[in-house]
Parts: C-alpha cells; sequence; structure tokens
C-alpha cells in the first residue's frame, strides 16, 4: 500500500478514535505530499520520496522539539513529541549503529576514502545505500569516526 492511502486510512482511524496527536501529523505529512505533488516540478513522488519527505517532517519536529525544551515550553514539547512518534511509523525500520558500521566500512573501502577530505563522497553513497534507514546525524557521526581512526 502507498504511503498516501496508509494515510488516508490512517487519518479515518484517527478521527473515529479522535485521537489528536494523529490527525496533527497524518494531516502535516498528507499536506507535504499534496505540496510535493502540485509544486509544478512534474516529478513523481516515488517510495523514496515519501520517505525523504516524512523524515523531512520528522527532523523539523525534532529541530522545534530541542527549541521548545531549551525554552522551557514542555506544553508545546509534549506535542511535537507526539507528531514525532506518529510520523515514525511511516518511517523503515531505523538501523542500529552495529548494524550500519559494516555497510559503511564497505562503502569507504569501495570508494578508497583515507580521510576527512573523501567524506562527502562517502556520505553521497552511504546516504544513497542507506536511504531511510538511518539518519544523516547518526551516518555522519560514524563516517567521522571511521574515517579519522
Amino acid at each position: 500500500m502507498s504511503l498516501e492511502k496508509s494515510l488516508m486510512t490512517d487519518l479515518k482511524e484517527a478521527m473515529k478514535s479522535k485521537n489528536q496527536a494523529a490527525l496533527r501529523a497524518i494531516r502535516a505529512a498528507k499536506a507535504a505530499i499534496l505540496l510535493q505533488k502540485t509544486d509544478g516540478s512534474g516529478k513523481v513522488l516515488d517510495s523514496t520520496g515519501e520517505i525523504k519527505l516524512i523524515q523531512k517532517l520528522v527532523k523539523q519536529r525534532e529541530d522545534s522539539l530541542s527549541i521548545f525544551e531549551k525554552q522551557g515550553r514542555e506544553d508545546l514539547a509534549v506535542i511535537e513529541r507526539e507528531e514525532i512518534e506518529v510520523l515514525k511509523k511511516y518511517l523503515p525500520q531505523q538501523l542500529s549503529e552495529e548494524e550500519l558500521m559494516p555497510i559503511i566500512k564497505e562503502v569507504i573501502a569501495s570508494t578508497g576514502a583515507e580521510g576527512m577530505k573523501d567524506m562527502g563522497k562517502v556520505m553521497g553513497m552511504a546516504s544513497a545505500k542507506l536511504a531511510g534507514k538511518a539518519d544523516g546525524k547518526t551516518l555522519s557521526g560514524l563516517v567521522k569516526k571511521l574515517l579519522t581512526s
């Protein structure tokens, strides 16, 4: 089932159960998909694009969450946490650092990277290979760690 269809099904369920957090998050995801489809670029939104879109929504909420926590706005932070949990259901299972290490080592070996100067090349290949399975922050941290050691 495509992301859009599963969002519609989940939206109906959230309406029936009066789950406000799910309603907010699902409506935001639907709006983002609609904007992507009607942006005039003519690009078709495939499953990879859908994953990137949901990751972007989660990242926005995580950024807002950190700001709200720094400002002591727990009332707003709770809303962001709830929406993050709902949106993460639409992402593939994230790999742990232990699972990522061998994949990144393989990418480093295949690119012939020898130091931090090759980080961009490694990150590009690793991001393409691990699309949706790891966030960029974790990925860049592990790449830096492996390239500097």
